[in-house]
């Protein structure tokens, strides 16, 4: 006697909704990597998910709205481990951190995000790294990743206290100028190197990243000291 399949459930009108969100979200995240946001329209975004562009209006309002919300998505996620990696790196050093410490516990845990969370984080970090080059994008890091970042300059002025917040703040500028060309993926750094570098190789990029940026830090705070 063969047994029946048990019958799959079937979905509420609330899962539904919340799966096909996620597909428009992870269809737009792929084509905002790819053209920015001047670059796609909803039309391209409902073409790519397999619907009529009108059936995008029920979900969002506007092309701005998606944009938005696939900011958002993510946005929560790597602030939220950056956060607890600066707490639990200063708690672990009893409130005396290193220049390079802090910067790993900052950069590191995002660059594990984006080399491991599959394809969906690196087309994020291409978007990041085109958006926060525009006011508007700049305006959402802004709102979405202040406060990590004022955690990390909090943590950087216990290691570097001869260090002015100035420099502090273009260190920090500088920091996240290499971060955003890492997470854009350009290839360029391949072809210079020959292919001895390559640009989605986020584990040599750990490797150097915060050595290479603490010596610049300590830098700035090593000539505003009085010479002898």
């Amino acid at each position: 006697m063969t047994k029946t399949a048990p019958k799959r459930r079937r979905m509420t009108k609330a899962e539904q909704r919340a799966e096909t969100t996620e597909q428009i979200l992870d269809e737009a995240e792929y084509l905002f990597a790819q053209g920015g946001f001047n670059g796609v329209t909803l039309k391209d975004i409902a073409k790519r998910v397999g619907v009529h562009h009108t059936l995008l209006n029920y979900y969002f309002d506007d092309k701005k709205s998606v944009f938005d919300a696939v900011v958002a998505r993510r946005a929560g996620v790597t602030s939220s481990l950056r956060m607890k990696a600066l707490d639990e790196y200063d708690e672990a050093t009893g409130g005396k951190p290193t220049v390079e410490g802090a910067l790993r516990a900052f950069l590191d845990t995002d660059l594990d995000l984006y080399s491991q969370g599959g394809e969906g984080w690196k087309n994020y970090g291409v978007m990041g790294a085109q958006s926060s080059n525009t006011p508007y994008g700049g305006a959402l890091f802004d709102f979405h990743f202040d406060q990590v970042v004022l955690r990390l300059i909090g943590l950087l002025e216990k290691a570097l206290p001869e260090c002015s917040r100035e420099d502090l703040f273009w260190g920090y500028h500088f920091v996240t100028g290499a971060l955003m060309l890492t997470l854009g993926r350009t290839g360029r750094i391949d072809r210079l190197s020959e292919g001895l570098c390559k640009s989605d190789d986020f584990e040599a990029v750990k490797e150097r990243m915060a050595t290479f940026m603490a010596g610049g830090f300590r830098e700035l705070a090593e000539r505003k000291k009085p010479s002898k």
